[in-house]
This record gives structure tokens, sequence and C-alpha cells, in this order.
């Protein structure tokens, strides 16, 4: 998950909280929407728009997944689940095994997109990159703020929610490739809208495009969320000092090894999930020295600001951080 613009700070990640399924719903072929509420019946942590949550699994598979429902409804969470049978099991579980009553534990919410005011919005979905698009959509039409969504998929079938987003007419633009091509980029970005913020979010081939297209934009109005990182070419890592401020201990970060894995190895906790850089469990303050920065997620105003890192894939450009853990 990256942005182009100045990252909001992250929801803190509460503890694992207890849910239970409420609902299960197809919204589309092969995406299937999963709504919890609070095991003890009480309210969910408060989220905004483009948060996602971290979903344990009983298989001992965590993932995360972008909240799709409403924020000002506190009693329940929704997502969206495209079930993706030749990935890592996560999906094919939901799609296979969830139910209605079961019980279930999830971390979070943590928002990494940064969804911020601006005069106008021009949002762009690919799939179920709709899912966190979604409650924007939702939020600037309550704020009374112009905005325009086009949104792709392979089928007109494929594509979830296009029922909820019907009322608002042509103000979305649908783009189901088998019918009539993929989204126009060049059409939707070519001219800058001023005061206009672009929030996309779907497979790596769209925001790759979408990046290109939307080079000449103004700094800071390009948002990205990315599902999966990018690929990387391999970097030659040196052996690193990592000094953690909270526990008053020295850990030797070898070479072939991440920081995060070294300092679990050390018994220093510090949260982890993806261990690619996209969904932020891991997020850590640097408190002095250089971080090596490869997430997806923080834009290049906060790489300089050099302030935080993402210790499940960043490193070190010297030979010692001081981190405070």
């Amino acid at each position: 998950m990256t942005s182009a613009a100045p990252a909001r700070p992250t929801t803190a990640a509460a503890d694992h909280l207890a849910v239970v399924v409420r609902q299960l719903r197809w919204e589309a072929d092969g995406v299937l929407s999963v709504e919890f509420c609070a095991a003890d019946g009480g309210d969910l942590p408060p989220w905004r728009p483009g948060a996602h949550i971290e979903l344990a699994l009983p298989t001992g598979i965590t993932r995360q997944y972008s909240l799709c429902g409403s924020p000002e409804d506190r009693s329940r969470y929704r997502i969206g689940v495209l079930r993706e049978r030749v990935g890592r099991g996560g999906s094919e579980y939901v799609h296979m095994f969830l139910r209605p009553g079961q019980p279930l534990r999830l971390r979070g919410p943590r928002d990494n997109f940064g969804f911020d005011r601006a005069r106008s919005y021009l949002f762009i979905a690919g799939g179920v990159g709709i899912t966190p698009i979604l409650p924007m959509v939702h939020q600037a039409e309550a704020w009374g703020v112009p905005w325009q969504l086009v949104y792709g998929g392979r089928r007109a079938a494929s594509m979830a929610f296009r029922d909820e987003l019907r009322p608002y007419g042509d103000r979305v633009q649908l783009y189901p490739e088998d019918a009539v091509g993929r989204i126009p980029l060049a059409r939707w970005l070519d001219r800058e809208q001023e005061g206009t913020d672009i929030y996309a979010c779907g497979p790596e081939p769209l925001l790759t495009a979408v990046e290109s297209a939307g080079a000449h934009w103004r700094p800071g109005a390009l948002h990205l969320e990315r599902f999966k990182a990018r690929k990387k070419p391999a970097q030659q890592n040196s052996p690193v000092e990592v000094v953690c401020a909270q526990s008053d201990r020295t850990v030797t970060v070898p070479s072939d090894t991440s920081v995060l894995s070294a300092l679990e190895g050390a018994g220093i906790p510090v949260a982890g999930s993806c261990r690619e850089g996209v969904c932020g469990t891991c997020e850590t303050r640097v408190l002095d020295g250089e971080p090596d920065h490869r997430d997806d997620i923080l834009s290049e105003q906060d790489r300089a600001t050099g302030d935080r890192m993402y210790v499940c894939v960043s490193r070190a450009r010297g030979p010692r951080l001081v981190l405070d853990v």
C-alpha cells in the first residue's frame, strides 16, 4: 500500500479483538462481503475511509482487508473478499468455511491510505480495489464535495458493489473490460484538475499506469494503495546494528535477515504481519540513523523525514539505527 502524498499517521492497532461473523453476502462473481460484530456486543473501534483490518483465520493465516462499510456504524465492520484459488489460502478459507456466528479475531483498524478533505476527487478502482474506495465515495458525497469514480473490472458480473453505486448515476463510470476495454486513463488524467485529489486502488498494472499517466499532476495529488508489494531489484545488504531504546538492548542484524526477524529472534516484541512492506503493522519510530526505505506505503516526503520505518523490509543506509522498541 502506498501513497504519493504525505501519509496520515497510521491508526494504532489494538490487540486482537474478538469478533463474530454476522453476515455473508455475494456482491459479485467471486466476491463475498463479510460483516463482523464485536463478540461482546459493544462498539467496534472507530475508523476512517481507507482503513483496513488484519483478520486472523483459524488456520493461522492472517490477511489484511479494507473496510468497505460505514464508519458511522460502529456496530459492524464489512470487508469484501475476492476468491483467489491460486493465492495463499486466506480468501479460499473465507469463501469455503466462514459461516454466520463463527468467532474470529482481528487487529486494527489501520489507516495507510490517508483520505483527506479536498476540493474535489477522482476515484479510480480496479476489481476488488473498489473496497477502500467505496467509503471514500460515500464520505465525499456526505461532505457535498464534487467527485467522480471510474471503476474497471474484467466483466460487469465480477465488479462488486455496483448496486450500491447505482444511485450516483453518471458520476460512476464502469469499464467492464470484456465489453468496453480498460479504463482510458489518458482521458481522465491527461489534464490536471486544479484542487482535485486522485485516490486509486487495484491490481499493480493499473496502479503503475495511473502513476505514469498522472505523473504531471501536482505533488501530493496522487494517492495509491497497493495490496501486494511491487517487485524490486535484488539489493546487497550489509549487517546493521539496531539499538533498541525502550528495551535497552542492541541487536546485530545479519545481511540475510530482516530487522523484524532479528528483533523477534532476540525476544523484542514488534508487531508484524504481511512482511512485504504493505500493511503497516510493523511501523516503528526511528530515533537516530537513516532508514533505507523499501516499503510500499510511505510517500517520498515521508521518507525524507526519516522518523519512521517498516522493519519487515526496510534497513539502514548506515551501520547503526536507534529504534523506539
